[in-house]
């Protein structure tokens, strides 16, 4: 149904008034953007409530990821080397939502100047103990006020779980150098291999993932914020990849 003008959310991704109920799951609504597409939580939490929510939200820095360091790491190199021809050489690197730093420390390994963001102090707390060399600010991408901007932005996983999902990629966009790229990943919940039934699909996690992109809805962000779509790489997993360029 379409909800009335007084009562529909806006879209977080291009600010529409024309909402479509989608469904009920999880003990939250969730709602289609009639223009853009995007599924979203109505009723998204503050930023105080995400930063709450990611509290120590590895069990001491021991599950997760943190529980399979060496495979994490392996991947975290291959992903640079996929994304160090995109810069010059000692270009400035920030990953945002950097959790243990395992990125963090295969750029540095590289040859950048690393530099990692996250919410979560006990992640950031592991990262500062076992890759020192990089350097780290606990808070939201907002918040970060560097005293120079960063030719490459890694962001991955991470925008699903923020409610203002303009300004967080605003604040990014703010934080490249002119020429610069950022690198976004998310779940694609119009992705052919999603399954059918939403409750199957492990990245539909309402109110932890509280946004959910299609690639039109992506693109529509980055473009709308002044960005270059370089490139949507392909993704077997129900999942996008986006390259783009700040201009100069």
């Amino acid at each position: 149904m379409n909800m009335t003008p007084a009562s529909a959310p806006h879209c977080p991704v291009c600010d529409g008034a024309e909402q479509v109920f989608e469904m009920a799951a999880r003990g939250h609504d969730l709602y289609r953007c009639g223009g853009c597409a995007t599924i979203y939580v109505h009723g998204l939490p503050s930023n105080a409530d995400v930063a709450a929510m990611y509290d120590d939200s590895y069990d001491g820095a021991t599950t997760g990821y943190f529980a399979k360091v060496d495979k994490k790491m392996r991947r975290s190199r291959g992903r640079v080397r996929q994304l160090k021809n995109l810069v010059s050489p000692g270009a400035r690197f920030l990953d945002v939502g950097c959790n243990g730093g395992f990125v963090v420390e295969a750029a540095r390994e590289a040859g950048f100047d690393a530099w990692g963001l996250e919410v979560d102090g006990v992640s950031l707390a592991y990262a500062r103990e076992h890759y020192p060399k990089n350097q780290y600010f606990l808070g939201l991408v907002e918040d970060f006020q560097p005293d120079q901007g960063f030719d490459l932005i890694y962001t991955s996983e991470v925008i699903e779980h923020v409610a203002d999902v303009r300004p967080f990629m605003a604040a990014i966009v703010r934080l490249l150098n002119p020429g610069g790229v950022v690198y976004v990943t998310t779940p694609d919940i119009s992705h052919w291999r999603r399954p059918r039934d939403l409750d199957k699909w492990d990245g539909f996690n309402p109110p932890v993932h509280c946004v959910y992109f299609n690639p039109a809805s992506m693109r529509h962000l980055l473009e709308s914020l002044g960005l270059e779509v370089v490139k949507k790489l392909p993704a077997f997993k129900p999942g996008m990849k986006f390259i783009a360029r700040k201009p100069r």
